[in-house]
Parts: C-alpha cells; structure tokens; sequence
C-alpha cells in the first residue's frame, strides 16, 4: 500500500506518518529526511543536492526524484510506503505516478490532513518556540501557508480525479486522529 500524506505545515504529517508506518510495517519517505541522509553520505545524489542547499535554493524535482526512486529501490519499500509531504505538486505528482507505474504500482491513497488555519498557526509558533526552528518565524509561517495552498489545490484536484483523497480532521488528540487514519484505510 502507497500513502501520501498531505496537509499544510503543521498538519501533524510528520507525526501522523510515524504512526502509521510503525503500525502498518511500511517505510516513511520524507524528502527532507532523504536530503539531510544523501547529503551527510555524500551520494552522488546527496552531492547535487548539498549545491542547491548551500545557495539556498529549492533543489529540484529531478533530484527530488532520484532520491525517491532510490527510496523505492529498497527491498522493504517494494510492497508500500508512506509518503510524507512529497509529491507538493502537479508536476511532482506526475512524477511519482510514472515512477511507481514502472514497478507496476500505484498510490492507493491520500489522506489529507484538514486543521483550519487558526490551529496550524498556532502549532507552528509552538514548535518555533520549542525548537528554535527558523523556518517558524511569523512571516516565514504566512508564506509557507500561502505557497502550500497555491501549489496544493491542484494537487488534491489531481487525487480526487481518481477517487482516492480522504479528508482526516486534524485537529484534537493525536491517537484519535491515528484511529480514524486507521479507519479509512482498513488497517
């Protein structure tokens, strides 16, 4: 089984998808994970990648790709993994969809995390406050929140053409929203 995992900063993807890959036995791919990895081991990926980095620039899709294929590539990942914030794109989502196509799979679902925006906002300025993270500044936040609605309505569009986006409320206790996870997906 392949699921993504997609909501806005702060919609407990990444929790959510700990959750649920130690539940279903599934690898977690998140692209800043694979990044940070392929960097530190110096891949030839992990090299092009560490250049983009530097200079502060968003490292492309076909480098996104390479490392998501290698992902795949894994013997554990061959019977399903769950994706975490990656594809954030039409494009991107075209890109997985041909990939796993040539192994002769298919993402089998997409939960959607759904917190209003009261909420994240008020996540996000708690985890900056927790971790420091520079990426938590307010200003920073507005536009993480703006980019990820203009680039992910077509996204969902994309997914809901083929019936398999599933809303999950986000918001309350962590383990009621993993129960219902659990509930849409059978498992």
């Amino acid at each position: 089984m392949f699921v993504l995992l997609l909501g806005a900063p702060g919609s407990g993807k990444g929790t959510q998808g700990k959750i649920l890959a130690e539940r279903l036995g599934l690898r977690k791919i998140t692209t800043g994970d694979i990044l940070r990895a392929a960097v530190r081991e110096g891949t030839p990926l992990g090299r092009q990648a560490k250049k983009y980095m530097d200079d502060g620039k968003l490292v492309p899709d076909s480098v996104i790709l390479g490392l998501i294929k290698e992902e795949l590539a894994n013997p554990d990942a061959k019977d399903g993994a769950i994706f975490d914030g990656f594809p954030r794109t039409a494009a991107q989502a075209e890109l997985v969809d041909t990939t796993l196509g040539e192994h002769g799979q298919r993402l089998n679902r997409v939960l959607l995390l759904d917190v209003p925006e009261e909420e994240l906002l008020r996540r996000l300025t708690g985890r900056a406050a927790q971790e420091g993270r520079s990426d938590d500044t307010p200003a920073a936040i507005q536009t993480r929140l703006q980019v990820y609605q203009r680039d992910t309505a077509p996204l969902v569009a994309h997914y809901v053409e083929r019936g398999i986006v599933h809303r999950v409320p986000g918001s309350g206790p962590v383990d009621a929203i993993a129960t219902e996870i659990q509930r849409i997906l059978g498992r």
